[in-house]
């Protein structure tokens, strides 16, 4: 009895980490393709009363409904809003990341991937982009993988085991990150088309300078 118990509390354990991951990572997608809403999160202020507004308004569409017809339907989308508005992260004027990418010079940051290193256990990561210069650190802010972002000479994103992984080539070295999840494509993509770009403004920036110099 004692070990059924345990077998479920760890299955529920798990169900709410993936929620968890599913609900930060839309919301990381969502936060950084609204300049908006991203206006909005970066202002403290702003960003509570958009939450308080968001609770009333969900908590409205919970007893309004109930009490005039029967609006269930209603009812469970103001509960979703309500329990949204306590779920979503307080205001960030600059994070974590904000700063490494500001001190690394990164012109775009990237996450969701694993990089696991000869001999270590993977770990999740975050590419911090920019025409010189890709820096892989991992949760700590620690470097893993430092590429030269203008030497890429390959990129690839395939489908394996049921994730993607992405493929990097550039001098005479190699490495891989796999992208786990609901989104994983999607990041992986991501990556792949951050760098490209990069890579690309990188040569042209080289080949301006050098007709410069001619």
């Amino acid at each position: 009895m004692s070990t059924t118990s345990r077998a479920i509390t760890k299955e529920q354990a798990n169900f709410l980490q993936r929620v968890k991951n599913g609900f930060g990572t839309a919301f990381f997608l969502l936060i950084h393709h609204s300049p908006k809403l991203l206006e909005i999160y970066r202002n403290e202020k702003t960003w509570t009363l958009f939450r308080v507004a968001l609770g009333c308004f969900g908590a409205a569409l919970v007893v309004l409904p109930l009490s005039l017809w029967n609006g269930y339907w209603t009812a469970l989308f103001g509960m979703a809003l309500f329990v949204l508005s306590i779920l979503l992260p307080p205001a960030e004027l600059e994070s974590s990341t904000d700063r490494a990418a500001r001190e690394l010079g990164a012109q775009t940051v990237v996450s969701g991937g694993e990089y696991q290193a000869e001999n270590m256990p993977p770990t999740d990561v975050q590419f911090f982009i920019s025409p010189s210069h890709t820096y892989v650190l991992d949760r700590n802010f620690d470097p893993l993988v430092s590429i030269s972002t203008a030497q890429i000479t390959s990129l690839r994103v395939e489908q394996s085991w049921g994730n993607w992984v992405l493929r990097i080539s550039w001098s005479d070295r190699r490495a891989e990150f796999t992208f786990k999840g609901i989104f994983a494509e999607r990041f992986a993509r991501l990556a792949e088309e951050s760098l490209r770009q990069a890579s690309e403004a990188a040569r042209v920036g080289a080949h301006k300078s050098r007709a410069a110099r001619a």
